[in-house]
Formats: structure tokens, sequence, C-alpha cells
């Protein structure tokens, strides 16, 4: 009868968690702000990542591998919009999160204002260039005459329709600094099921609907991802939330301006630092031959398919941070880290004994060819070892950024990862002729290290000075 009692009290939590609303997490059980927070944060970067899944899924029931070659590289570039989008966002986390926790509604929403000018201002930058643009940028990536003719379009729809792209990760990231991560996953719930519904009658035509092919795609996800930030505005006008945008808090301020530009800027290098160097890894594994590529691109997806949880769970120690520094409580802000960096490093702990295990089997999912299947086992097995590490590490670099000190990330991403990681895998792999498990091994250890070195630079307590 207690087991059973504790399992309803659980299920009324995740439903809590589900339906949401915007909470002060500055009082109360740790424990249950976390799985509050990070309950609904880990199903929005699941369907975030399921946008991109649904759209590769039906493009290449089209069987044009230059169509899907040219989405790929779209999306190469479009990487360098979401390290924007991503970086400001969590800015705006940060921003709004402290003015929660100062229990100042009033500031949060003119903070969240105002980093939705930034958004506009940025989102229509890149659309001009990429109108103009669009071709260029696709040659630029390597894209043939033939890639161009079937799949430039869907470059100009998803560069010219970025404002929604920018604007669902923005306010996504301002509801998340205002406790109620439920929206931000709803609102990415609604544009999956839009994607999910116009993709194939856009892509393959549906009645008197002609088929528009590879460009019906990003039309579905860009107008998907529209009705996601028509629910999020919805929210923000109305009266529920902590949160209103009236016209009396819709003033440009030029200091809060300032103020998010400086932290996102930081959060912005994290993102170009890390993306860029992981192009450079990839250039080592490449000389290795096809099939150490293929395997490493396979598990390097199932890597990143099973830390998606863990970013639930660093998120949330970001928006405890920002909330808990606001409302004067760094010890209680710093607790909440150390708990959630120990639930992610059991969590992770346990993914790795299973790739320790059954990583081949995992691999077969993905490949029948026995080489790419050793490579990708080999680098499933060797990544993991490093996952209790990762566990705590990557929850330690958000809440550096939930306090608003975007600076020490970028400089341990820096260092870990240009001055590290990159001439490691390089030593190892070439120099010393481990080949592509060289290449494994250094993530590994970078990632390791760099962890540590996280953990160290936070014992230090010098993000509880930091103002925002």
């Amino acid at each position: 009868m207690k087991a059973l009692g504790k399992t309803k009290s659980l299920f009324r939590l995740f439903r809590q968690a589900v339906r949401g609303e915007e909470q002060n997490f500055t009082e109360g059980s740790i424990n249950r702000a976390i799985f509050l927070l990070s309950i609904p944060m880990i199903l929005e970067m699941a369907m975030e990542s399921l946008l991109a899944v649904v759209d590769i899924f039906f493009i290449s029931r089209l069987n044009d591998n230059d169509a899907v070659t040219a989405v790929g590289l779209t999306e190469s570039v479009m990487a360098l919009v979401y390290s924007m989008a991503m970086g400001l966002g969590m800015a705006s986390t940060a921003m709004v999160a402290r003015r929660i926790g100062e229990k100042d509604g009033v500031g949060a929403a003119v903070a969240a204002v105002n980093a939705m000018y930034i958004g506009l201002v940025v989102s229509v930058l890149i659309s001009i260039t990429g109108i103009l643009f669009y071709e260029d940028i696709l040659r630029m990536m390597g894209a043939s005459e033939r890639m161009l003719a079937v799949g430039s379009r869907y470059t100009l729809w998803m560069l010219a329709g970025n404002f929604s792209i920018v604007s669902l990760f923005l306010v996504n990231a301002i509801f998340r600094g205002a406790g109620n991560a439920a929206i931000a996953m709803q609102s990415l719930w609604i544009a999956n099921i839009v994607n999910m519904v116009l993709d194939p009658i856009l892509i393959f035509g549906w009645g008197p609907l002609p088929s528009i092919g590879v460009e019906g795609a990003a039309m579905a996800t860009n107008i998907g991802r529209t009705a996601g930030v028509l629910y999020q505005l919805y929210f923000l006008a109305g009266e529920k939330g902590i949160i209103k945008i009236r016209r009396e808090n819709s003033k440009v301020d030029w200091d809060i301006i300032v103020r998010l530009l400086k932290v996102s800027a930081g959060n912005i290098g994290q993102f170009l630092i890390s993306t860029t160097s992981w192009l450079f890894l990839a250039r080592i594994i490449v000389t290795f031959g096809s099939a150490a590529f293929a395997g490493y691109q396979f598990a390097i997806r199932i890597i990143i398919f099973t830390i998606l949880p863990s970013w639930g769970m660093a998120n949330a120690a970001a928006t405890l941070v920002g909330q808990n520094l606001g409302a004067k409580q760094p010890d209680r802000a710093e607790k909440s880290v150390w708990k959630a960096g120990f639930l992610n490093m059991v969590f992770l702990g346990l993914i790795s004994i299973v790739f320790y295990f059954v990583s081949g089997s995992i691999m077969k999912l993905f490949s029948t060819n026995a080489e790419v299947i050793r490579y990708g086992t080999e680098c499933l097995r060797i990544v993991a070892f490093g996952y209790v590490f990762y566990g705590y590490g990557m929850v330690i670099v958000q809440s550096f950024n939930g306090a608003g000190d975007s600076r020490t990330p970028t400089v341990l991403n820096l260092f870990g990862y240009w001055l590290f990681q990159i001439p490691l895998a390089y030593i190892l792999a070439v120099n010393l002729h481990f080949g592509a498990s060289g290449a494994f091994w250094a993530i590994a250890i970078a990632e390791s290290v760099m962890a540590v070195a996280a953990i160290l630079v936070f014992r230090r307590g010098k993000w509880k000075e930091v103002k925002i």
C-alpha cells in the first residue's frame, strides 16, 4: 500500500509537471523543483529533435540523394542560427529567472520583451541574407548544380522563415526562466503535430494539392513552428502567467538590451566553439575511411539521443540557479546544482553500462555493414566511459549560464575543445597510429577533463557574484 501511495504521488507530480504553471522555486523541496522543471524540459528537447527527424524521414521517401544532401547542407548552415537563438535564449532565461527570484514580475516582463526585440532584429537580418544569397550559401557549402536545382528552395524557406525558429527558442527560454517549462514543451507539441500533418501533404501532394517536393518540407516546418509561436504569444498576452506582456512594459530598455547582448555573446560563443570543433573532429575521422565515419555518425546520434534527458536536468538547474540568486539564496542555488548533477551522473552512469554490453546490438539497428558496426560499437563504448563526468559537467556549465556567467563556460569550451580535444585527437589518431579509436578516446578524455575543470571552478563560487 505504501508503494502504491508513492506511485500515485509521483504520477500526480508528473501530471503537474506536464500541465505546467509558472512557479517561484526559491522555497520548498529541491528534489520536487528539479522534477517539475526537468520533465517538461526533457520532453521539449525530444520534440525539438523530432522536427528534424520527421522532415528527413519524409524527404528520404523522394528517393533523391541530392535532395537529402541539400537538406543536410542547409541544416549545417542553420546550426549557426540555432547557436544564436540558443545563446540569446540562455541569456533570457538567466535574466528572467533572476527577476522572478526577486519577485519582480514587471521586470521579468520587460526583460522578456527586450529579448524578443533583439530576436526580431537578428531574424530580420538573417532573412534578408537568406533571400539574397541562399544559392550562394549552398554553393559555398559544396552543393552541386543538381543539388541547387532540387534543394535551394528548401534553403530559401528555412533562412527566410528563421523568425519562427528564433522566436520558438527564445520565448521557450523565457518560459523556462519563469519556471513554466510545460508551456515550452506544449508549444513544440503543437509545432510537431502541424509539421507531421503538413509534411506528407506538401511534399507528395494530396487530392487537388500538387506535390511541392523538398520545398514543401521547409514550408511545413515553418508553418508548424509559427503555430507554436502563436501558442506562446497567447500565453504571454493572457492573465494567468507571472510574465504578462502589456503596453506599459513593452518599451525599449537599452540598458537591458546591452546586458542581454553581453551575456548572450558568451553563450553564442560556447555553441560556435563546440560546433566548429566537432567539424574538425569529423575531418580527422573521415581520413580513416567511409566505414569509420559512418560508424561514428551513427554512434554520435545515439549518444545525443541518450543525452537529451540530461540536458533537461541541466536546464532545470540553470532555472533554479537564476531564481535562487535573485532571491538572495546562493546556498540553495548551489545545493540545487549538486543534487541535479548527482541525479544526472547516476542516469548517465546507467546508460554507460547499457552501452558497454549492448552497443553492438544497438548498432545493428542502423547498419548491416560489419565495419560500420565495429567502428560504431567502439565509439559508443569508448565515449560512454566518460558519461559519469558528463552528467556533472553539463549541469555545472548550464548553471554558470543560469547565473549569467557566460564567460566561464566559453573559456572552458575554448581550452577544452580547441586547445585540448582537437590536438589530442590528432596526436592519438594520426601521430600515435590509433586510428579512429584515438579520436574516440580524445572525446571521452577531453569531455571528462572539462567536466572536472568546470566542477573545480564552480566550487570557487565566483558565479554567485555575477550581476545581471
